[in-house]
């Protein structure tokens, strides 16, 4: 090679290398100015906030698309049981009828209580009058009053020597029975002025009451319901009692009319057989 051409290819290696650095240069400037640098808004605010914001709305977005939707079917579901519940179940125009027709029976029932209570003695003569106030008085504090004002209207027993002590026996059950019997009219005569009084109350619950508690309050009326009923089987029993002794006394006479006559007979064929 001669010295030209070896001049040639040592000039022509800077030159390369120099075109070569240029380029790097060039790309390099080019990528610097695509990539983003840090960099403050107007406000003052670092971008990382904008990236919050767009994962905020993302999640708004999934929440709207997934989970908004199933809650608005249950809560249409639960509206339309709400509707029905108040126009089928519980339909306001019927519970307000209900409301009415309880106040209208209160007055009823006040009406009823004071034909209850209208007076109805009637006796004359103060020692009969005595009784009879016992006896219509509702109060069980009077029974014990009731053998001492009976006595003294119907008389007490017999003496052993008046009669005999079959005939004695017989009015002192019969007195027994009858003063039992007028004493378990006192107490029935109250405990029927605390069932009015429990009615009553009742029947202003109801007024008042929610349609929730209509079975409730149909509960403790079913349970007066059934203490009333026992307590017309205690008096039903106690009027079985009366008529039995009724009974009784008219078995006891007959007995006694058929003793009389065998006692008759007895002294007749005596009489005759001397």
């Amino acid at each position: 090679m001669s010295k030209r051409e070896v001049f040639n290819s040592l000039l022509q290696r800077p030159v390369g290398i120099v075109g070569r650095k240029s380029v790097f240069i060039i790309v390099l400037l080019a990528i610097l100015a695509l990539v983003p640098f840090g960099a403050r808004g107007q406000l003052g605010l670092d971008p990382c906030c904008a990236i919050i914001s767009a994962g905020l709305s993302s999640i708004s977005s999934l929440l709207k698309s997934v989970v908004a939707t199933p809650l608005s079917a249950i809560q249409q579901l639960q509206q339309q049981a709400v509707n029905f519940e108040q126009q089928t179940v519980y339909p306001i125009a019927a519970i307000n009828n209900a409301r009415g027709l309880a106040g209208q029976m209160q007055g009823q029932l006040r009406q009823m209580t004071q034909l209850y209570r209208l007076p109805i003695n009637s006796a004359t003569l103060p020692t009969p009058q005595q009784l009879e106030s016992t006896l219509l008085s509702h109060s069980p504090q009077a029974v014990p009053t009731i053998s001492q004002n009976y006595a003294a209207v119907y008389g007490t027993v017999m003496a052993p020597v008046d009669a005999p002590q079959p005939v004695r026996d017989l009015v002192d059950m019969s007195d027994a029975e009858a003063q039992a019997a007028l004493k378990k009219a006192i107490e029935m005569d109250a405990l029927a002025d605390v069932e009015l009084a429990v009615a009553d109350q009742i029947n202003q619950q109801i007024q008042s009451a929610a349609p929730g508690s209509a079975s409730i309050l149909e509960a403790q009326a079913a349970a007066w319901l059934v203490r009333a009923n026992a307590y017309s089987q205690s008096a039903m029993a106690e009027l079985i009692r009366v008529r039995s002794i009724d009974l009784a006394n008219s078995s006891a006479q007959l007995k006694f009319s058929s003793s009389h006559t065998k006692t008759l007979r007895d002294s007749t064929d005596q009489m005759l057989g001397r």
